[in-house]
């Protein structure tokens, strides 16, 4: 199994595109293990920097530890040597701890730290929530800046200083300020990845900012879309990030809004809708309503040259 330092597990992520798997349901709403390892292997079959198992898009939320790692396994397992797979850690600090063990015993390559849950905490709590886990683990940990939890850049450059292992930040916020700050403050110290709900909106003036990646949930249904999509954000093409963005970005977050949770519901509808269905989401999440699905497969069908992968 190949092994990455967390230096180099940095360095190998900022240099590709990311995404987070979803994971497969059966109709009762069992861990669909087999259906998962073979999407697993389909996706990390194309030019990736990474996946994230059971994350955001893999309705981390919604398993329970053990199912965590039971995922984490799986997508160890069924990836092609070399590429990584990060698995998740969060909630409270101890439960985040035992998830990043589990992450290791499991295999995986690095650990994305999901805000704790619920409670709100200051800069000095947070700090001492993140370096808790850093120290628990040998894994490259990867915070991630969102809701509950965002991250002052005299915060992250606390905890750099402090946990060598720290080696990216995720936004899932989108203030430009802060990334501004982040990013001057920090420089090369950390990779830089794009998180906010379907990031290829945000990815070309991201760039600029030094976030040279993001995780793409469209990925898991429209592989080569997402890799052209990314390939001309990199290459600084504007022209075509804008005839992708109408062709289809665009009509596709205006499904995704429809609904609060949406941003994971429609990634398994698109699944559906190319022929590799991943089953339902889990409760609190509603999968699209039939009209819906309708209307993102038309979306999906239009597409100059349509592709599942």
């Amino acid at each position: 199994m190949t092994s990455f330092s967390p230096a180099e597990l940095g360095s190998r992520i900022g240099s590709g595109l990311l995404s987070f798997p979803v994971t497969h349901f059966t109709a009762d709403l069992a861990f669909d293990e087999d259906a998962y390892r073979a999407h697993i292997d389909h996706l990390a079959r194309h030019d990736v920097g990474g996946l994230f198992a059971a994350g955001g898009t893999g309705e981390f939320f919604s398993l329970t530890p053990d199912e965590v790692e039971r995922v984490v396994t799986a997508a160890v397992q069924a990836a092609p040597a070399g590429t990584p797979i990060l698995a998740p850690a969060g909630y409270g600090t101890r439960t985040a701890i035992e998830l990043a063990r589990a992450a290791e015993r499991a295999g995986a390559h690095g650990i994305l730290l999901f805000p704790p849950y619920l409670t709100e905490a200051g800069q000095e709590g947070l700090a001492q929530h993140v370096e808790a886990v850093c120290r628990a683990t040998s894994l490259g940990v990867i915070v991630y800046s969102r809701a509950n939890a965002v991250y002052t850049a005299d915060t992250l450059a606390r905890i750099a200083e402090n946990c060598p292992n720290l080696i990216g930040y995720k936004d899932g916020v989108g203030d430009i300020d802060a990334m501004t700050r982040i990013h001057t403050r920090l420089g090369e110290r950390l990779t830089y990845i794009g998180g906010l709900p379907t990031a290829e909106m945000f990815a070309l003036p991201y760039l600029e900012l030094g976030v040279t990646t993001y995780s793409s949930a469209i990925f898991n249904f429209l592989p080569e879309f997402a890799l052209e999509f990314y390939g001309a954000v990199r290459g600084r093409r504007h022209d075509t990030v804008v005839k992708l963005l109408n062709d289809f970005v665009l009509p596709y977050t205006s499904i995704r809004n429809r609904q609060a949770g949406y941003a994971v519901s429609i990634v398994k509808a698109g699944m559906t809708a190319v022929g590799r269905t991943a089953g339902p989401v889990r409760s609190p999440l509603t999968d699209l309503t039939p009209a819906e699905l309708a209307e993102l497969t038309a979306l999906i069908e239009g597409l100059p040259h349509p592709k599942a992968g």
